[in-house]
């Protein structure tokens, strides 16, 4: 089983990451999906999206936990019953998991040039005057995204805009493994630990809140 990598981060927290290279045949082997999952997996339509779907939860099974173990609210964030804090994140061939005592997020995007199109609607751009080349631009914004997308997993409210309300503290590109990031929403600020990886031209980003 192709377990990408595994990261053991602070505060008893771990990140599991998969590449996606089985069938869907084997990766359904030995997997057992409550009804509702079992439903939703055969209803989708993109083969690599039911294959995601299974992946996940031979990373939760290397987490201590299966499918029985997970539930969604109505934001559909999700959530392991014995309140152990998890997030969730699917780009292409990669899938993975955060599992921590407190609040965690993580995501994952392929770095593509369509993200110059969009990034006015995340990030002020006149922060990024300084990078060389426009591909350490889009390796810069797909961080800054995958941040964001952490953040905003991690946080679980609705009408927390990317712009607006979440703040990633400035980094160096291919530098800065690492920085900080402030939600400040309806009244109430909070700062986080953010942590970044890249990776087969994909970008990675997880976290939970700043204790200290």
């Amino acid at each position: 089983m192709p377990l990408y990598k595994t990261i053991t981060a602070q505060n008893q927290t771990t990140v599991y990451l998969w590449k996606i290279e089985e069938t869907f045949e084997e990766l359904a082997a030995g997997i057992d999906l409550q009804a509702a999952h079992a439903d939703r997996v055969q209803g989708m339509k993109s083969d690599i999206h039911r294959r995601g779907f299974l992946s996940i939860r031979h990373l939760l099974a290397m987490a201590g936990y299966n499918d029985h173990d997970l539930y969604y609210n109505d934001f559909g964030k999700p959530h392991l019953k014995d309140g152990t804090g998890i997030s969730i994140t699917h780009s292409f061939e990669f899938t993975g998991i955060i599992v921590g005592p407190h609040a965690v997020g993580i995501d994952i995007e392929k770095e593509r040039g369509k993200i110059l199109k969009i990034a006015h609607k995340f990030t002020p751009l006149e922060e990024y005057r300084t990078l060389a080349n426009e591909e350490a631009l889009i390796r810069k914004l797909s961080l800054v995204w995958c941040a964001k997308e952490t953040l905003y997993k991690m946080y679980g409210q609705p009408g927390l805009s990317f712009l607006q309300h979440i703040d990633v503290h400035d980094f160096h590109l291919g530098v800065d493994e690492q920085t900080t990031a402030t939600i400040d929403f309806n009244g109430t600020k909070s700062l986080y630990e953010v942590f970044f990886l890249e990776f087969d031209g994909f970008s990675c980003s997880y976290g939970y809140p700043k204790t200290n």
